[in-house]
């Protein structure tokens, strides 16, 4: 019975053993780790505030200096973009210095092509956009369907007959017949979408032409002209972004003619200036006596007034050519139009817009861009009209700024047009 109760205390002896909690070792360890985590995170958190803190200082001293200096370059507007002068400081300003010594205060903005084939959507006139085709990157060449109407164009064709505007010595009249405008023609010129009726439109724009349409042919076509001529620049100007006082002050248009057989060989329309030339609409404001005058042309607008029908076409022979060779130039002159790399079909109203020369790299003329090599296929069937006009800038800057002075000022306060003499003949 002893025995029994002794074997009774053992088992519940064991029954109530609980063994002792596990110990954790490394408890002053793990301490040590937290705190090391805090350390880390509040350093990072002091390194990124002085690293904004240092961006923040960096960028308010840029601030800083560009508005402090005026250094920062503006594109300009779309609209009401003039060639507005840089006014002198304060105390050196005088009367006669202030027309005398100004700046040009902006860079020429420059199309951008993205890719060939890329289209861009442009606005040239109210209530209407166009469509802006990149044909090429060397040279940098646009197209512009529906640049000018159908109407228009025709317009275009029929005072450039009347008056001789053209290398063609067929379409030359005398000017014995330009006073002898029948009245069929002077309706055919002022309807203008040629539906036979005179709509309110172009009467109000034409308003002015039936006041002196007896005052003699010469008043009628200067109107129609006015008109017609101001609505074109207007639209190379939105198009290429360009001062107006640029565009206004450049070659008038030129409408030329090719006959069936007619063509011309490839040829660049500016040409590099160099000590020994000057640019030919700035030699007066040349400070030189050169006596090599070249054809300072930034940009091309050759616009299509008919659809040829047969040949004809605007070629580039080494467009987007990986490299330009002299020694091939003879041979791409002369049969262009089977070697060459782009053809551009005349299409009544399309506008073709290329630039002559690169840019510099600082928002001016730069070379002459050799890409730019064009001309014109032999017409096969009919004739092709063609209006081209040229913007004139010199690659010398300061050259640009004194001419711009010697034809835009003048004492009475209003804008002097230039004469370009026999370059062209001014619709």
């Amino acid at each position: 019975m002893g025995e029994y109760e002794d074997r009774l205390h053992e088992l519940e002896g064991e029954a109530n053993y609980f063994p002792p909690p596990p110990r954790h070792p490394g408890g002053r360890e793990r301490l040590h780790i937290q705190k090391s985590s805090v350390c880390s995170r509040a350093y990072f958190v002091v390194v990124m505030a002085f690293f904004h803190i240092y961006i923040i200082n960096i960028i308010a001293l840029l601030l800083y200096v560009h508005y402090n200096t005026g250094s920062g370059e503006q594109d300009i507007p779309l609209e009401n973009s003039a060639s507005a002068p840089r006014p002198m400081p304060t105390e050196h300003r005088t009367p006669s210095s202030a027309n005398l010594s100004p700046e040009l205060s902006f860079q020429l903005p420059r199309l951008e092509g993205i890719r060939v084939g890329h289209v861009q959507r442009v606005s040239l006139v109210p209530d209407r956009t166009h469509n802006m085709r990149t044909l090429s990157l060397k040279p940098l060449l646009f197209e512009i369907p529906g640049f000018l109407s159908v109407e228009e164009s025709s317009v275009v064709m029929q005072l450039a007959q009347l008056k001789g505007l053209t290398h063609s010595s067929l379409l030359t009249a005398p000017d014995s017949q330009e006073e002898q405008l029948t009245e069929d023609q002077l309706f055919s010129l002022l309807d203008l979408n040629q539906d036979g009726l005179l709509q309110r439109e172009e009467v109000r724009h034409s308003a002015a032409t039936y006041m002196y349409q007896f005052s003699g042919f010469n008043r009628i076509k200067e109107h129609l002209t006015n008109y017609l001529f101001i609505n074109f620049f207007s639209r190379v100007t939105r198009l290429t972004r360009l001062p107006s006082s640029l565009v206004d002050l450049s070659e008038p248009m030129e409408v030329v003619r090719y006959e069936q057989g007619g063509y011309s060989h490839a040829h660049h329309d500016s040409g590099p200036t160099n000590h020994d030339s000057s640019c030919a609409h700035t030699h007066l404001a040349a400070n030189n006596s050169a006596s090599k005058q070249v054809a300072c042309r930034y940009l091309t607008a050759l616009l299509h007034l008919n659809s040829a029908d047969g040949g004809g076409e605007t070629s580039f022979p080494v467009a987007d050519n990986r490299t330009y060779e002299e020694e091939v130039l003879g041979d791409l002159s002369q049969q262009y139009c089977d070697k060459g790399n782009l053809k551009v079909k005349p299409v009544a109203g399309t506008a073709l817009l290329w630039y002559n020369h690169l840019s510099d790299g600082n928002g001016w003329v730069g070379e002459l861009d050799e890409f730019s090599l064009h001309g014109d296929c032999l017409v096969t069937r009919g004739f092709k009209w063609t209006g081209s006009v040229w913007v004139n800038i010199d690659p010398d800057q300061q050259r640009q700024e004194r001419y711009q002075r010697l034809v835009s000022w003048h004492p009475d306060g209003q804008s002097k047009k230039p004469e370009h003499g026999d370059l062209h003949q001014d619709l």
